[in-house]
C-alpha cells in the first residue's frame, strides 16, 4: 500500500475543520489568499468520514467585540468572526452535516486562541468518542491550522494534515510552507490528495 493509501479514515479517526468561515474568504474582514478552494476538497473529506460514520468537528473564532487581538484593543489584526455576525458564520457552500461537533474558541475577549484546542473542551470531547488520530484541514496553515495540530500532537493525538485542504496567510513569504515542515517536524504526517 502506498503512504497515501494506508492514511484513509479508519474506526478512531475524526476530521477537525478549521476555522472556514466567512471572514477568512475572500472578501471577508481578514481574508486568506485562495481560502475558499479549501471547501471543495473539505467536502469530500467530510463526505468519505460521514460514510464511515466518523466524527467531523468544526472549529471557528467566536470573537467578542472588544477581543484582544483587533487593533482597537492593540491586536494585530482588523475585526473579524465577531459572534454572531454574518463574517463569523461558516463558509455557506461547507456541506458540515448536522450532527457536526461545534468548538467555538477565542471567546474571552481578553485571551487570543488561535487552537482548537486552546480553552476548549475539543480534547475531551475527541477522547470521549474513542478518537485517537484527527485529520486536520482548513484556514489558516501558518496560524490556525498549524497551532490545533501542534495543540492536537501535545495532547497525544495522531495528526494528518490535509495539505490540499489549507491555505496560508503568507504574511512573509513562505509562512505556510515552514508551518508545514513544523507539523511535519513535530510527528504530523501530510496528506496530500482528496480521498
Amino acid at each position: 500500500m502506498s503512504g497515501i493509501q494506508s492514511v484513509v479514515p479508519r474506526a478512531g479517526d475524526a476530521l477537525v475543520v478549521v476555522d472556514v468561515q466567512n471572514d477568512f474568504l475572500p472578501g471577508g474582514a481578514l481574508a486568506v489568499p485562495d481560502g475558499d478552494a479549501v471547501i471543495p476538497v473539505l467536502n469530500a473529506w467530510i463526505g468519505r468520514f460521514r460514510a464511515e460514520g466518523l466524527p467531523v468537528f468544526a472549529t471557528r473564532d467566536w470573537h467578542q467585540p472588544d477581543h484582544c487581538s483587533f487593533a482597537a484593543q492593540g491586536g494585530p489584526w482588523p475585526p473579524h468572526c465577531v459572534a454572531e455576525s454574518p463574517g463569523a458564520g461558516f463558509a455557506a457552500g461547507l456541506a458540515l452535516p448536522a450532527d457536526a461537533i461545534l468548538i467555538s474558541k477565542a471567546t474571552r475577549p481578553e485571551a487570543e486562541a488561535l487552537s482548537g484546542f486552546s480553552g476548549t473542551d475539543l480534547a475531551d470531547r475527541l477522547r470521549a468518542l474513542g478518537v485517537g488520530r484527527v485529520f486536520v484541514g482548513g484556514l489558516a496553515t501558518d496560524y490556525c491550522v498549524r497551532e490545533t495540530v501542534l495543540d492536537a500532537i501535545a495532547a497525544g493525538f495522531a495528526v494528518v494534515v490535509l495539505t490540499e485542504a489549507v491555505r496560508a496567510v503568507d504574511v512573509h513569504r513562505g509562512d505556510g510552507a515552514r508551518a508545514l515542515d513544523e507539523m511535519r517536524r513535530a510527528g504530523a504526517e501530510l496528506r496530500p490528495g482528496k480521498p
